[in-house]
Protein backbone atom coordinates (compact mmCIF):
# COMPACT_ATOMS: atom_id res chain seq x y z
CA UNK A 1 0.00 0.00 0.00
CA UNK A 2 1.30 3.45 -0.90
CA UNK A 3 1.65 6.16 1.74
CA UNK A 4 -1.60 7.94 2.63
CA UNK A 5 0.15 11.33 2.87
CA UNK A 6 1.15 13.12 -0.33
CA UNK A 7 3.48 16.07 -0.74
CA UNK A 8 2.67 18.02 -3.91
CA UNK A 9 4.89 20.83 -5.17
CA UNK A 10 2.75 23.46 -6.91
CA UNK A 11 3.21 27.02 -8.23
CA UNK A 12 1.49 28.26 -5.06
CA UNK A 13 3.77 26.25 -2.75
CA UNK A 14 3.80 22.82 -1.14
CA UNK A 15 0.44 21.16 -0.62
CA UNK A 16 -0.03 18.20 1.73
CA UNK A 17 -2.86 15.80 0.93
CA UNK A 18 -3.80 13.13 3.47
CA UNK A 19 -6.10 10.28 2.43
CA UNK A 20 -8.91 9.49 4.84
CA UNK A 21 -10.52 6.07 5.30
CA UNK A 22 -11.92 4.66 2.06
CA UNK A 23 -15.64 4.54 1.62
CA UNK A 24 -17.08 1.90 -0.71
CA UNK A 25 -16.32 3.90 -3.86
CA UNK A 26 -14.17 6.88 -2.92
CA UNK A 27 -11.23 8.31 -1.02
CA UNK A 28 -11.33 11.86 0.39
CA UNK A 29 -8.06 13.78 0.83
CA UNK A 30 -7.70 16.55 3.41
CA UNK A 31 -5.48 19.38 2.17
CA UNK A 32 -2.95 21.40 4.09
CA UNK A 33 0.00 23.67 3.40
CA UNK A 34 -0.55 25.95 0.39
CA UNK A 35 -4.17 24.78 0.06
CA UNK A 36 -6.93 23.97 2.51
CA UNK A 37 -10.08 21.97 1.97
CA UNK A 38 -10.51 18.51 0.49
CA UNK A 39 -10.51 16.49 -2.73
CA UNK A 40 -12.94 13.65 -3.46
CA UNK A 41 -11.54 10.81 -5.62
CA UNK A 42 -13.65 8.02 -7.05
CA UNK A 43 -13.65 5.51 -9.88
CA UNK A 44 -15.38 6.25 -13.17
CA UNK A 45 -15.75 4.97 -16.71
CA UNK A 46 -13.22 5.49 -19.49
CA UNK A 47 -14.14 8.69 -21.40
CA UNK A 48 -14.42 6.82 -24.72
CA UNK A 49 -15.59 3.43 -23.42
CA UNK A 50 -18.39 3.89 -20.96
CA UNK A 51 -18.64 0.20 -20.08
CA UNK A 52 -14.99 0.10 -18.96
CA UNK A 53 -14.47 1.38 -15.44
CA UNK A 54 -10.72 1.94 -15.68
CA UNK A 55 -10.52 5.65 -14.84
CA UNK A 56 -10.20 7.68 -11.64
CA UNK A 57 -11.80 11.10 -11.18
CA UNK A 58 -10.89 13.73 -8.59
CA UNK A 59 -13.32 16.53 -7.72
CA UNK A 60 -12.52 19.69 -5.81
CA UNK A 61 -14.49 19.43 -2.58
CA UNK A 62 -15.52 16.74 -0.09
CA UNK A 63 -18.18 15.10 -2.30
CA UNK A 64 -18.60 13.62 -5.76
CA UNK A 65 -19.41 16.77 -7.76
CA UNK A 66 -21.15 14.66 -10.41
CA UNK A 67 -23.76 13.62 -7.86
CA UNK A 68 -23.79 16.30 -5.15
CA UNK A 69 -22.95 20.00 -5.19
CA UNK A 70 -20.62 20.97 -2.37
CA UNK A 71 -21.51 24.15 -0.44
CA UNK A 72 -19.38 27.14 -1.41
CA UNK A 73 -17.74 27.27 2.01
CA UNK A 74 -16.65 23.61 1.66
CA UNK A 75 -14.74 24.16 -1.60
CA UNK A 76 -10.90 24.07 -1.54
CA UNK A 77 -9.04 27.35 -1.61
CA UNK A 78 -5.49 28.63 -1.47
CA UNK A 79 -4.13 29.07 2.04
CA UNK A 80 -4.05 32.85 1.70
CA UNK A 81 -7.08 33.15 -0.60
CA UNK A 82 -10.79 33.57 -0.06
CA UNK A 83 -12.24 32.00 -3.23
CA UNK A 84 -13.36 28.38 -3.23
CA UNK A 85 -12.81 26.43 -6.46
CA UNK A 86 -14.82 23.86 -8.41
CA UNK A 87 -13.55 21.49 -11.07
CA UNK A 88 -12.41 17.94 -11.68
CA UNK A 89 -9.72 15.87 -13.34
CA UNK A 90 -9.98 12.36 -14.79
CA UNK A 91 -6.97 10.06 -15.14
CA UNK A 92 -7.35 7.09 -17.47
CA UNK A 93 -5.22 4.76 -19.62
CA UNK A 94 -5.01 5.41 -23.37
CA UNK A 95 -5.01 2.62 -25.98
CA UNK A 96 -1.37 1.83 -25.17
CA UNK A 97 -1.97 1.80 -21.41
CA UNK A 98 -0.20 5.09 -20.79
CA UNK A 99 -1.90 7.56 -18.41
CA UNK A 100 -3.93 10.37 -19.96
CA UNK A 101 -5.58 13.32 -18.26
CA UNK A 102 -8.84 15.11 -18.96
CA UNK A 103 -9.47 18.31 -16.98
CA UNK A 104 -12.94 19.76 -16.43
CA UNK A 105 -12.73 23.58 -16.45
CA UNK A 106 -11.87 25.09 -13.07
CA UNK A 107 -13.83 28.03 -11.73
CA UNK A 108 -14.48 29.90 -8.51
CA UNK A 109 -17.70 29.46 -6.57
CA UNK A 110 -18.82 32.71 -8.23
CA UNK A 111 -18.13 31.26 -11.70
CA UNK A 112 -14.90 33.14 -12.47
CA UNK A 113 -11.91 31.56 -14.20
CA UNK A 114 -8.88 31.16 -11.91
CA UNK A 115 -5.51 32.66 -12.78
CA UNK A 116 -3.09 30.41 -14.69
CA UNK A 117 -1.01 29.97 -11.52
CA UNK A 118 -4.03 28.92 -9.47
CA UNK A 119 -5.31 26.62 -12.24
CA UNK A 120 -1.89 24.93 -12.40
CA UNK A 121 -1.93 24.48 -8.61
CA UNK A 122 -5.41 22.94 -8.59
CA UNK A 123 -4.53 20.65 -11.50
CA UNK A 124 -1.32 19.47 -9.83
CA UNK A 125 -3.17 18.58 -6.62
CA UNK A 126 -5.98 16.77 -8.44
CA UNK A 127 -3.53 14.80 -10.55
CA UNK A 128 -1.44 13.78 -7.54
CA UNK A 129 -4.57 12.50 -5.77
CA UNK A 130 -5.75 10.50 -8.80
CA UNK A 131 -2.30 8.99 -9.32
CA UNK A 132 -2.24 7.94 -5.67
CA UNK A 133 -5.61 6.19 -5.97
CA UNK A 134 -4.52 4.51 -9.23
CA UNK A 135 -1.66 2.90 -7.29
CA UNK A 136 -3.74 1.73 -4.32
CA UNK A 137 -4.16 -1.98 -3.68
CA UNK A 138 -7.90 -1.48 -3.19
CA UNK A 139 -8.39 0.22 -6.58
CA UNK A 140 -10.33 -2.80 -7.97
CA UNK A 141 -12.84 -2.49 -5.12
CA UNK A 142 -13.22 1.25 -5.75
CA UNK A 143 -13.81 0.69 -9.48
CA UNK A 144 -16.30 -2.13 -8.84
CA UNK A 145 -18.28 0.02 -6.41
CA UNK A 146 -18.19 2.92 -8.87
CA UNK A 147 -19.50 0.68 -11.65
CA UNK A 148 -22.39 -0.42 -9.43
CA UNK A 149 -23.10 3.20 -8.51
CA UNK A 150 -23.05 4.63 -12.04
CA UNK A 151 -24.39 1.81 -14.22
CA UNK A 152 -28.14 2.51 -13.77
CA UNK A 153 -27.76 6.18 -14.77
CA UNK A 154 -25.44 5.30 -17.65
CA UNK A 155 -27.92 2.74 -18.96
CA UNK A 156 -30.73 5.29 -18.84
CA UNK A 157 -28.61 7.79 -20.76
CA UNK A 158 -27.47 5.24 -23.35
CA UNK A 159 -31.03 4.06 -23.93
CA UNK A 160 -32.09 7.68 -24.42
CA UNK A 161 -29.09 8.18 -26.73
CA UNK A 162 -30.07 5.22 -28.94
CA UNK A 163 -33.60 6.60 -29.36
CA UNK A 164 -32.32 10.13 -29.97
CA UNK A 165 -29.78 9.16 -32.63
CA UNK A 166 -32.23 6.86 -34.39
CA UNK A 167 -34.76 9.69 -34.54
CA UNK A 168 -32.11 12.07 -35.87
CA UNK A 169 -31.11 9.52 -38.54
CA UNK A 170 -34.73 9.18 -39.63
CA UNK A 171 -35.07 12.98 -39.80
CA UNK A 172 -31.97 13.33 -42.00
CA UNK A 173 -33.13 10.50 -44.26
CA UNK A 174 -36.51 12.23 -44.70
CA UNK A 175 -34.66 15.48 -45.52
CA UNK A 176 -32.60 13.63 -48.15
CA UNK A 177 -35.70 12.15 -49.75
CA UNK A 178 -37.41 15.54 -49.85
CA UNK A 179 -34.28 17.21 -51.27
CA UNK A 180 -34.28 15.22 -54.52
CA UNK A 181 -37.64 16.43 -55.93
CA UNK A 182 -36.96 19.91 -54.50
CA UNK A 183 -33.67 20.01 -56.41
CA UNK A 184 -35.34 18.87 -59.65
CA UNK A 185 -38.03 21.52 -59.22
CA UNK A 186 -35.44 24.25 -58.56
CA UNK A 187 -33.39 23.24 -61.61
CA UNK A 188 -36.50 23.18 -63.78
CA UNK A 189 -37.49 26.64 -62.53
CA UNK A 190 -33.99 27.99 -63.25
CA UNK A 191 -34.08 26.70 -66.83
CA UNK A 192 -37.57 28.11 -67.35
CA UNK A 193 -36.38 31.57 -66.28
CA UNK A 194 -33.24 31.14 -68.42
CA UNK A 195 -35.45 30.48 -71.47
CA UNK A 196 -37.54 33.54 -70.65
CA UNK A 197 -34.39 35.64 -70.36
CA UNK A 198 -33.08 34.32 -73.70
CA UNK A 199 -36.37 35.12 -75.39
CA UNK A 200 -36.76 38.53 -73.70
CA UNK A 201 -33.79 39.79 -71.63
CA UNK A 202 -34.86 41.72 -68.55
CA UNK A 203 -32.92 42.90 -65.45
CA UNK A 204 -35.37 41.21 -63.08
CA UNK A 205 -34.84 37.85 -64.78
CA UNK A 206 -31.08 38.38 -64.68
CA UNK A 207 -31.26 38.99 -60.92
CA UNK A 208 -33.23 35.76 -60.51
CA UNK A 209 -30.58 33.83 -62.42
CA UNK A 210 -27.54 35.41 -60.71
CA UNK A 211 -25.73 33.65 -57.85
CA UNK A 212 -26.36 35.64 -54.68
CA UNK A 213 -27.85 34.93 -51.24
CA UNK A 214 -31.54 34.08 -51.54
CA UNK A 215 -31.47 33.68 -55.33
CA UNK A 216 -32.83 30.72 -57.26
CA UNK A 217 -29.33 29.96 -58.51
CA UNK A 218 -28.01 29.81 -54.94
CA UNK A 219 -30.95 27.58 -53.98
CA UNK A 220 -30.02 25.16 -56.77
CA UNK A 221 -26.41 25.11 -55.56
CA UNK A 222 -27.50 24.33 -52.02
CA UNK A 223 -29.82 21.55 -53.13
CA UNK A 224 -26.95 19.95 -55.07
CA UNK A 225 -25.13 19.07 -51.86
CA UNK A 226 -27.98 18.96 -49.36
CA UNK A 227 -29.17 15.40 -50.08
CA UNK A 228 -25.65 13.84 -49.89
CA UNK A 229 -24.99 15.84 -46.72
CA UNK A 230 -28.18 14.56 -45.11
CA UNK A 231 -27.35 10.95 -46.04
CA UNK A 232 -23.88 11.29 -44.52
CA UNK A 233 -25.37 12.83 -41.38
CA UNK A 234 -27.91 10.00 -41.16
CA UNK A 235 -25.08 7.47 -41.44
CA UNK A 236 -23.23 9.17 -38.58
CA UNK A 237 -26.37 9.11 -36.43
CA UNK A 238 -26.82 5.39 -37.11
CA UNK A 239 -23.19 4.85 -36.05
CA UNK A 240 -23.78 6.76 -32.82
CA UNK A 241 -26.92 4.72 -32.13
CA UNK A 242 -25.08 1.43 -32.74
CA UNK A 243 -22.24 2.48 -30.47
CA UNK A 244 -24.67 3.41 -27.70
CA UNK A 245 -26.41 0.04 -28.12
CA UNK A 246 -23.07 -1.75 -27.87
CA UNK A 247 -22.05 0.22 -24.78
CA UNK A 248 -25.40 -0.50 -23.12
CA UNK A 249 -25.13 -4.22 -23.91
CA UNK A 250 -21.61 -4.33 -22.45
CA UNK A 251 -22.79 -2.56 -19.29
CA UNK A 252 -25.66 -5.01 -18.87
CA UNK A 253 -23.31 -7.97 -19.37
CA UNK A 254 -20.96 -6.53 -16.76
CA UNK A 255 -23.92 -6.19 -14.38
CA UNK A 256 -24.82 -9.84 -14.90
CA UNK A 257 -21.23 -10.97 -14.32
CA UNK A 258 -20.93 -8.88 -11.17
CA UNK A 259 -24.18 -10.25 -9.76
CA UNK A 260 -22.96 -13.78 -10.49
CA UNK A 261 -19.68 -13.05 -8.67
CA UNK A 262 -21.54 -11.56 -5.71
CA UNK A 263 -23.84 -14.58 -5.58
CA UNK A 264 -20.89 -17.00 -5.71
CA UNK A 265 -19.14 -15.11 -2.90
CA UNK A 266 -22.31 -15.18 -0.79
CA UNK A 267 -22.70 -18.91 -1.31
CA UNK A 268 -19.03 -19.48 -0.45
CA UNK A 269 -19.42 -17.55 2.78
Amino acid sequence: MTSDRLTVETPAGTVHATAGPRSSDAVVFDLGGAMRGSVHVTGTHHPQRWHRFTAVRACLGPVNAYQTTAPDDALPRLAHGHSGYRGSLTLYPDVTGRPKVSVYPMETAAGHEPSPKTAATLTAVLRACTEHVMRREDLPAILTASRQRDTPALLRFLEWSVTHHQAEAARYEAEARAARPARRAAVAAWWTIAHWFTASPHPVLLVMLADHPGSLSRHVSVMEWWAPYCLNAASREHDHARRAETEAACLRNAQVRQRARDRDMAETC
